[in-house]
């Protein structure tokens, strides 16, 4: 009798989804395989790299060393402080310009059509430019154009992607929120933007979530969307909160036995 089909859904987020990495690594420890991976925003971008063959173990240690000039160009305000050439540039160069439907787990990402209000999921085509779409959050990045629609963040209509991981086929799936905890610290415009944001979306995210068979949720304490420099700590409280639940994902897909068809990080 085969095992149900795993989905994942890793949730909005910004510095916050440095969560899902350690999420990741509980789950290749306990050989928890992953069948179908969505990501909105932070979300996106994580599972863009895990999909693309960085194991969870590297993204950690990408996530604490990698600079924030390195992907962070600024530009004069016009639809967002930030252009985003530089991180579109780093996403390709680190997926490897590999495309959504070569990814392994298969990976859909969600952005919004900011004019017709509209959730946009890619299912192919290069996974930079999708993951660019997603991560586009208001205000900060400059949308994207693709196909004539205009699209910022994933997570403005879809915090948690979890309706998009059941559209995949997932039998259960598994949704990461990184919202849980305080406000951080108000001390920059990207923080006024950001927490405004995290505001409205907590109520759209209580909707949606019950729709999940398992709810991780990191709690992150005052750790705020913009603590880029405390990657360290948003992982381990990701392991923490992932392994609270790796016995009801077992309970739910049965026993691994020598059968079973594999960790989440094969083939990656």
């Amino acid at each position: 009798m085969s095992r149900p089909k795993i989905g994942l859904a890793l949730g909005a987020g910004s510095a916050r989804g440095f969560a899902h990495i350690g999420v990741l690594q509980v789950l290749e420890e306990h050989r928890i395989p992953v069948d179908y991976l969505a990501g909105a925003s932070m979300g996106a971008l994580v599972a863009a790299l895990y999909a693309s063959g960085i194991g969870p173990a590297d993204l950690g240690k990408l996530a604490i060393s990698l600079p924030r000039r390195s992907w962070v160009d600024p530009t004069v305000p016009k639809m967002g402080l930030v252009s985003g050439d530089k991180i579109t540039e780093v996403i390709r160069f680190l997926t490897k310009g590999m495309s959504l439907e070569k990814m392994s787990p298969p990976l859909w990402v969600v952005a919004t059509d900011l004019e017709r209000g509209e959730r946009v999921v890619f299912r192919k085509g290069p996974a930079y430019r999708a993951v660019r779409a997603s991560i586009s959050i208001p205000g900060i990045f400059v949308p994207m154009v693709s196909e004539g629609r205009l699209l910022v963040d994933g997570g403005v209509i879809e915090w948690v992607p979890v309706r998009t991981a059941r559209e995949m086929g997932a039998d259960v799936v598994v949704a990461v929120d990184v919202g849980k905890g305080q406000a951080g610290p108000v001390r920059h415009i990207f923080d006024v933007i950001l927490q405004s944001i995290d505001i409205m979306e907590r109520q759209m995210v209580n909707v949606r979530l019950p729709e999940a068979d398992v709810v991780i949720q990191p709690d992150l304490g005052t750790i705020g969307s913009t603590a880029f420099g405390q990657a360290e700590a948003m992982i381990e409280r990701g392991r923490a909160a992932a392994l609270e639940m790796i016995p009801r994902i077992l309970e739910l897909i049965g026993p691994l036995g020598d059968g079973h068809e594999g960790s989440p990080a094969e083939g990656a």
